[in-house]
């Protein structure tokens, strides 16, 4: 399908409402293309994204795919069949095979689940076979606004949700990004190990030569290595303003991130990325006369009748409150330990490279490394009716996330921690400000014992970094500052 196609494909299939969108790259010299859209459904809800690319039609095209992702998110979950039952008496019921056991979803440290508690299940299907999977509910789900009276074992996020022209470009994007976050768990922001990538010998003409107009443009660049597990290119970039010349200070914590087979598309992707972030983060958490001179008249209003403030986050609210009323010199010295650090460096040649060009060709070659790697890939299928375009969510049990954000861990996060001599997790009793963390029997004993994360110490780290793992809808530290000082 061409770029144009596309859009006319996720803008037919979007459900009643209003949709507007417009070019925000315009707070940022750089002069990548990024564009924001919100859609305002008749129900009253709204999403917005944030959509980038090397040109005007690509950006749209990842705008629209972020939006599609979301609304039919929200759209598909509150229509499925929900059970409810323990893992225990589900199991028993269906078979092992055919219900997820939570203790492979990477639960919080501390969490009081066990196999006999009642939980809400809707059913995803595994890949590929497309045979009916339970999956709690919560793990379904991407906000906490979608729970509906559930109580979750964690809190819903969107990791996983992909969207594309095809069933098979959308299910890469969800798994990529499941890999992504995997891989970089806890090993960047506050865990940053500072594993630089030595950028000689990048080929792709375009990478280079967006690094060369962010050189000039006064913008340091530091491409970093999270790790390459599975075969995988997992990287991204972040930078500064070399003289502290930026919109807002805040676009000095920009970032990009990739998880890729090919270490070119990987570097691409994450520069784009980074670039974007830079107008992204001015857009949702700038001023907002600033917002206004780009956005199109009463668009302030518009957002803002359909804000809800207490679906926030307030531990994220009021950090990056504290952020956005710091300088620039102050942001890059907040992250000089971590973000910023360089330590080691890795040639970017070292890194993985792939021919596999095609979403189908992609999706066997990542497919293949998990299914050989003893990993489930699970999805719920969030497609619109009308076809044309193709959303999910996928979810593979054992890879992991949101160990600095919300405690959670597994024995992947386990192992990589004890591999560092991490004082943050062990074998054996926690000690005091550590919890117990939750986990299957087999990875117990594979472990040689059960495993404990310092959840106290995990908080402290992180501390006034927290933005860096959380940050607050469009605009909603700027409401709440505005309504605090009328």
């Amino acid at each position: 399908m061409s770029l144009t196609s596309i859009i006319d494909a996720y803008t037919a299939n979007l459900p009643p409402g209003e949709l507007e969108h417009f070019p925000v790259e315009g707070l940022d010299r750089v002069g990548v293309p990024v564009v924001f859209a919100c859609h305002r459904q008749e129900n009253g809800t709204q999403y917005d994204s944030f959509g980038y690319g090397a040109t005007a039609e690509q950006a749209l095209v990842g705008v629209l795919g972020e939006l599609t992702e979301n609304v039919q998110a929200d759209t598909v979950l509150r229509g499925l069949e929900r059970v409810r039952g323990s893992h225990r008496e589900l199991v028993a019921a269906r078979g092992a095979g055919a219900v997820c056991d939570p203790l492979t979803l990477c639960l919080p440290a501390g969490s009081d689940y066990t196999p006999d508690k009642p939980l809400t299940w809707v059913a995803a299907r595994r890949f590929p076979s497309g045979e009916p999977v339970l999956v709690p509910y919560e793990f379904a789900a991407c906000y906490r606004s979608q729970l509906d009276g559930v109580e979750p074992l964690t809190t819903p996020i969107t990791n996983g949700l992909g969207a594309g022209d095809s069933f098979e470009r959308a299910l890469v994007h969800g798994l990529l990004e499941l890999l992504q976050r995997d891989g970089n768990c806890v090993g960047f922001r506050a865990m940053d190990q500072g594993r630089v990538i030595d950028l000689t010998g990048v080929a792709d003409p375009d990478t280079r030569g967006l690094l060369s107009r962010l050189d000039a443009l006064g913008i340091d660049v530091i491409a970093k290595l999270a790790a390459t597990d599975f075969g995988l290119v997992n990287l991204y970039v972040v930078g500064s303003d070399r003289n502290g010349r930026s919109t807002v200070p805040i676009m000095q914590t920009a970032c990009g991130e990739a998880c890729d087979l090919d270490r070119e598309r990987a570097l691409n992707k994450a520069l784009l990325e980074f670039c974007s972030s830079r107008s992204r983060k001015a857009m949702s958490h700038g001023p907002l006369d600033l917002v206004a001179r780009i956005a199109p008249d009463g668009y302030l209003d518009r957002y803002r009748a359909r804000h809800d403030p207490s679906a926030e986050e307030p531990r994220a609210v009021k950090a990056m409150a504290a952020w956005c009323d710091m300088p620039a010199a102050e942001l890059r010295g907040l992250l000089s330990d971590s973000v910023l650090s360089r330590r080691s460096t890795v040639p970017f040649t070292d890194l993985p490279t792939s021919p596999s060009d095609t979403p189908a060709e992609r999706l066997d070659r990542i497919a293949g490394t998990l299914g050989q790697a003893g990993f489930d890939i699970l999805y719920l299928d969030l497609s619109p009716p009308g076809g044309g375009v193709s959303a999910v969510k996928a979810i593979v049990p054992g890879l992991e996330c949101e160990t600095m954000s919300y405690h959670r861990v597994g024995e992947r996060g386990i192992r990589r921690l004890m591999e560092r001599d991490s004082p943050l997790v062990g074998i054996g009793t926690p000690p005091e400000g550590a919890q117990p963390v939750p986990l299957t029997a087999a990875a117990v004993e594979r472990l040689g014992g059960p495993a404990w994360l310092d959840t106290a110490a995990v908080d402290r780290i992180v501390g006034r970094l927290y933005p860096l793992y959380r940050e607050p809808e469009s605009h909603a530290v700027r409401f709440a500052l505005e309504g605090a000082d009328s």
